[in-house]
Parts: C-alpha cells; structure tokens; sequence
C-alpha cells in the first residue's frame, strides 16, 4: 500500500500541493482527478520518489519512498511527456529498463510491440506523440512493477487502443500484484476503470472515495405526494439535492436503495419512482456538498 501523509511541495511562491493525505491499497485502480494545476503531476512525482515533499511523507508498505532504490524499484512512473534517450530505439529503451527492472518481461514485451504495431527499428524520437504513449505504457507493464502511476497517459491515444490498454491492466490485476495510479483531467476517461477516485483541487484534495460506494449511496427519485412539505422532506430523507417542479418532487438522497423506496412508499404517494444517476451526476453532487462547483472542471 502506498500512504500519503500530509505532504506539501511548493516551487518559490507556488504551493502545488498542500496538506494531502491519502491511501492508495493494493490491487485497486486509484484514479486522481483534477484540473491542469490542481498538483496531481506534482503528487505523482514524490509518489514515485522522484521529488522530496517539503512536508509530510510518502510511504510504501510503512517504507519512505525518497532515496530509496528499493521502494522506487517497485514503481515505475510515466510523465505527460514522456522522456527517451536521444536517438534510441524501442530496444535500447528495452534494455535500459532491464537493467534497473530485474523482472522486466522480455518476451511479453515483444508479443505487445508486435501487436501494437510500432515500429523496432525507427527511432523514437520520431515517433508520434501517441506512439511514445503506447511505448511508454507498455514498458511500465513489461517491467513487472507492483505500481503503475500514469500521468495523463490515457490523454491523446486513440479509443482502440485505449480500451486494449484497460484491458492489459485487467489481466495483469488478475495475474499478479499490480496497482495502476492513473491521473487525468477528465473523468470520462476513468469512470469504467477506477476504483477509487481522489479529487484534488488547488494543490488540496477535496475527496478521496470508492466509486462503487459513491453509486451504492447516492440516488435519485422524483414523486408526486399530496400535502408532503419540504420540511418533512428533509426530516426524513438524507437529502443532498432538492428541485421541484409543479407538485413533482425530484431529489438526491444518500442511503440504501431499500430503505429509501420503503420510506418513500410510506408517504403513499400518486407517482413516484427511482432515476439513474450517472457517476458525473454523483461527483457533482458529491463536491456540491464540500462546497465546490466541479461541473466544468473535470468533465
């Protein structure tokens, strides 16, 4: 597992991380949201070790990360913009990799190359910004790390080649210890692989949450009951959203599915049934009662 404890990095004036905790366990997809600034890149780099926090701690099983060549060992971290040797090709990256991953997959590796389709003999500096996404992906499977993160990397690859990517991470999630931590400004791009999604918003971080206990926990009704005032709405129901429209009463209410429609049924209403809510929908509510408006920050 990998802990964030109360870490801060700030670059002069600038604070780009401020006082974030969080958990990322073992064998789950971790997506981090937030817009461009809000300190993911920054978060991810002291995850992976490579900045020291100015605060706080990163650990990895009860372990500092920083300056610690074994810890790191178990990491592989890709940038937005990805970084290659100058002049190499895909079998020099192949074998820099090897060197500081012991359990690099060679032959994995090769099967990936020929089913994706790059190019082994060019060099990759001439590669299109969404090849050296794909290479640079496949090398952080293939070097059989316990922890993938990945900073925007889903960003500018092709919806293909994008779902055979989630579909590495499923296999490799069912065939050993393997972890992705994937950062992106659009949750669309996460929503049908997460897990556990963390918000972070100015350099903080405004929730960190299971998706499928945020769906299980949050719903939708809409009813129609006579003499039902909203201060009784509100006494019985959990409510997070309230809109009406005529008599139609639509909310959005925390609690189990079951007891929400017994209660509801109680109030005998003339009409009333549940709604879907689509994880957009349940984020906004979500960071609505944190006080923050997200709607045109992350989708």
């Amino acid at each position: 597992m990998i802990e964030v404890k109360n870490v801060e990095k700030s670059f002069g004036d600038v604070k780009a991380v401020d006082h974030i905790s969080l958990d990322v366990q073992d064998h789950f997809v971790f997506g981090m949201l937030g817009t461009n600034g809000a300190g993911k890149s920054t978060l991810l780099r002291m995850m992976a070790g490579v900045l020291k926090a100015d605060q706080g701690n990163v650990l990895l099983d009860g372990e500092a990360v920083y300056d610690n060549p074994k810890a790191k060992g178990q990491i592989f971290y890709i940038s937005d913009e990805q970084f290659f040797f100058p002049n190499a090709t895909i079998e020099d990256m192949e074998h820099f990799y090897e060197i500081y991953y012991p359990d690099f997959d060679k032959e994995k590796f090769q099967r990936f190359i020929e089913s994706f389709d790059l190019p082994v003999g060019r060099k990759i500096n001439g590669f299109s910004k969404g090849m050296k996404k794909q290479l640079s992906l496949l090398l952080g499977i293939c070097s059989n790390a316990r922890y993938l993160l990945c900073d925007e990397t889903f960003d500018g690859l092709d919806p293909v080649v994008r779902q055979s990517i989630k579909s590495i991470f499923a296999a490799e999630m069912d065939e050993r210890e393997f972890t992705p931590i994937i950062a992106s400004h659009n949750l669309r791009e996460l929503e049908d692989i997460c897990d556990h999604v963390g918000l972070l918003h100015k350099g903080g971080i405004l929730l960190s949450k299971d998706l499928e206990e945020m769906k299980c926990q949050l719903h939708r009704i809409q009813f129609v009951a006579q003499g039902c005032s909203s201060e009784e709405i509100n006494r019985i129901f959990d409510v997070v959203q309230y809109k009406t429209s005529g008599k139609l009463v639509t909310l959005t209410v925390r609690g189990e599915e079951e007891e929400i429609m017994e209660t509801l049924a109680s109030l005998k209403p003339i009409y009333y049934e549940m709604l879907p809510l689509s994880l957009e929908e349940i984020f906004i509510s979500e960071t609505e009662v944190v006080g923050y408006d997200v709607k045109n920050l992350i989708f």
